[in-house]
């Protein structure tokens, strides 16, 4: 069994930056894909990135990511980071860390069976 526990959420001022952190509770071994998610308000959930533990760890970034947004998995994979820089109004919502024992991606996040319970992220303007 795996729990997942976020934490690093809070309110900042646009153009400012926050760091994400999500533990890995359990059997970690086997898990294959771990990543975040994101819901705002009155919207449909996203994905943000996803990281795959293979021999190239390999990272997607959803578009609005790119550029801004870093994934970091410890070795271990107990810990899963994420730092946001220039953040943005339209970054506001609730992060989810998400993790699967399969190889899946941002555009199936039916396929992650495990969820956190989330961390707010508020972006002023």
């Amino acid at each position: 069994q795996v729990q997942l526990v976020e934490s690093g959420g809070g309110s900042v001022e646009a153009g400012g930056s926050l760091s994400l952190s999500c533990g890995i509770l359990g059997d970690s071994v086997n898990l294959k894909s771990i990543g975040w998610f994101r819901q705002a308000p009155g919207k449909e959930r996203e994905g943000v990135v996803r990281i795959w533990d293979d021999d190239k760890r390999d990272t997607y970034y959803a578009h609005f990511a790119e550029g801004r947004f870093t994934v970091s998995l410890d070795s271990a994979k107990k810990t899963l980071y994420l730092q946001m820089n220039s953040l943005k109004p339209t970054d506001t919502a609730m992060y989810y860390c998400v993790a699967s024992r399969g190889y899946y991606g941002l555009s199936s996040p039916t396929r992650f069976e495990y969820w956190g319970q989330g961390t707010q992220v508020t972006v002023s303007s």
